[in-house]
């Protein structure tokens, strides 16, 4: 009967100093939020302005300096041209941004919650997009969502998110057997890229890395054709992603293929 006492009051203390040990780790108040994968990139709200452009659909937004085709089927109606300092010669193609309006403002929609963008165009010094504004020009249905269409200008605040795709990343390439220039579009995660490798399945046969010639657009100073292709991707926060035998050895200009993205 002792021992069976001794051994209760001893794992009554253990229990009692495991449970302080806890309590002094993980103070009240003080236990760690899980962490989610759609946290902010940037923690800290920047300010800035908006304008918008392109029409009530949008269509004004096609094309761009980003070399999106058709950023309204990638990316719906919510995308937004960068000033020079944020547009930073194409690297941050492809980011996303979270956006309210500053609610000083009598302009702001009262109660709107803040809405999200994808960088897609590129906004020309002059004006609000001068250096060294952080201005945005939003495509029409993202700025009249937080103001009032008759503002024209807004004072905003912003931050980085993680960019939510659906599906994976899409290579597309264009030119001819000697020029090839491979699309980058709906990558997941920093949505910016930074560097791009392709490795192909016979003479080139080792990851050699693509030149950006424009916006999205990568040149290759390799011979493509008649190789099955995979793709690395480093995006702009240094997270690497491969998508092995993207396009098959028969691929051809203008067709688009997908590989895997970040979850």
């Amino acid at each position: 009967m002792a021992s069976i006492l001794q051994a209760l009051v001893s794992s009554s203390l253990l229990i009692l100093v495991l449970a302080l040990h806890i309590a002094n780790a993980f103070p009240i108040g003080k236990i760690p939020k899980p962490s989610f994968l759609h946290r902010p990139i940037s923690h800290r709200w920047k300010n800035g302005h908006a304008t918008f452009y392109g029409g009530a659909d949008a269509s004004g937004t096609v094309g761009g300096a980003c070399g999106f085709e058709d950023p309204r089927k990638e990316y719906g109606l919510h995308t937004a041209a960068l000033s020079t300092v944020m547009y930073k010669n194409g690297s941050n193609c492809g980011a996303c941004y979270e956006i309210k309006c500053d609610n000083k403002n009598k302009m702001c929609k009262p109660g709107t919650p803040s809405i999200f963008v994808t960088a897609t165009n590129y906004c020309p010094p002059g004006g609000w997009c001068s250096p060294p504004a952080h201005h945005f020009d939003l495509s029409e249905p993202a700025f009249t969502q937080i103001a009032e269409y008759s503002a024209g200008v807004i004072p905003v605040q912003f931050r980085r998110v993680p960019c939510k795709k659906q599906g994976g990343i899409k290579f597309t390439i264009s030119g001819n057997p000697t020029f090839n220039l491979v699309s980058i579009s709906n990558v997941g995660g920093a949505g910016s890229v930074k560097k791009v490798e392709v490795k192909g399945s016979d003479k080139l046969n080792y990851w050699t890395e693509l030149k950006r010639n424009w916006g999205t657009k990568w040149e290759a100073n390799a011979t493509l054709v008649g190789e099955t292709l995979s793709f690395r991707i480093t995006t702009g926060d240094g997270r690497t992603i491969i998508s092995s035998n993207v396009a098959p050895k028969s691929w051809q200009f203008g067709q688009t293929y997908e590989g895997i993205n970040f979850g």
